[in-house]
């Protein structure tokens, strides 16, 4: 009889054990889903891989002007320059995935893993949510330099010893990769000289510390109309669209085999809540399909190119197998290598 009251408690306390573990987890459930539909209840930060000024940094701060408005809350602009983008990438791969973190991507994205180890694959530990822009970039030079065209500063680069200088966002940027690319196709010596984004990398052209720079046309529209620097050639495989551009002639046109497109985009960190990345992904996707910010973008000289999440990863596919060839055909991925020994 004492042996059944005892059997009999026991499974008492077990049962009343397991209602306390199940009420546990509903509850816990409960709070995640409830946290998860209140999304976004505080401000975002965007992480932003290059100094202010630059091309993925006027990016950001277009989308911040009615992120409220698409949002419901505002985006926090975060400068984190460095290393052609790892800097602000490490960060944003190893940020909590709720959403309140996300970051700007470019091409450097996909190029860094393919010239060197980094702490994280970008591709597969981030997720693109969009694609806002693509474009070419633009080679210049100061205005007052002898080279009207891209035969011009070839044969002065054939006819001379000392090398030109070309200035970039950091060794393996697109920036710098480009510049090898240039001087593999034309058969020329030229001297890389990084610096931590393209605000700088202009400076240091206009201040004569470098010869010629291959950058975003964003950064550079203003002084090519200023008339303090002169357009040269452009990557895409047609000329400009822009009227500020549109004079300028394609690297193909002047008999060099130069084509790229630079897309600009919006990733996060890998597992994040699929309720939450679908907001995010829907806000974002308001923010850059309205008028608003399509006017800005073209009035800082960047052409708009929205593609959602599914059409943003097979973009990364696609240029990862792209560029890789590329940069082991050009001779690029051997000259980055010993540059860094």
């Amino acid at each position: 009889m004492i042996l059944q009251k005892r059997r009999m408690i026991s499974l008492t306390v077990y049962l009343l054990l397991i209602s306390i573990m199940i009420g546990g987890c509903t509850m816990m459930e409960s709070k995640t889903v409830s946290k998860t539909s209140n999304y976004p209840d505080k401000p975002i930060n965007v992480i932003v891989p290059f100094s202010p000024g630059g091309g993925l940094d006027l990016v950001a701060r277009a989308l911040e002007k009615t992120a409220t408005q698409h949002l419901g809350q505002p985006l926090v602009i975060v400068n984190k320059p460095g290393g052609a983008g790892t800097v602000a990438w490490n960060e944003l791969a190893s940020a909590t995935p709720d959403g309140y973190t996300i970051g700007i991507t470019g091409v450097e994205i996909i190029l860094q893993p393919l010239l060197s180890p980094t702490k994280y694959n970008y591709p597969t530990a981030l997720e693109p949510l969009a694609q806002v822009s693509s474009h070419s970039m633009v080679m210049v030079v100061q205005a007052d330099s002898p080279w009207k065209n891209v035969d011009d500063l070839v044969r002065y680069a054939q006819q001379h010893t000392e090398k030109l200088k070309f200035g970039n966002s950091g060794m393996g940027s697109i920036s710098h990769v480009l510049g090898e690319m240039f001087a593999h196709t034309a058969g020329i010596p030229l001297e890389p000289v990084p610096f931590r984004g393209a605000s700088e990398t202009l400076a240091a052209l206009l201040g004569e510390h470098v010869q010629v720079i291959i950058a975003n046309p964003a950064t550079i529209r203003e002084h090519l109309k200023s008339g303090t620097i002169r357009a040269l050639a452009v990557t895409g495989e047609q000329r400009s669209t822009d009227p500020a551009f549109a004079a300028v002639p394609t690297f193909k046109e002047q008999g060099l085999d130069i084509v790229f497109s630079y897309w600009i985009g919006v990733a996060v960190p890998k597992e994040m809540p699929i309720e939450v990345k679908t907001k995010l992904a829907n806000g974002l996707k308001a923010i850059i399909v309205d008028p608003e910010f399509k006017n800005t973008l073209e009035n800082i000289g960047l052409q708009f190119g929205y593609l959602n999440p599914q059409e943003s990863q097979e973009k990364w596919i696609d240029d990862t197998q792209r560029l890789s060839k590329t940069v082991k055909e050009t001779g690029v991925l051997e000259s980055i290598k010993d540059q860094k020994k």
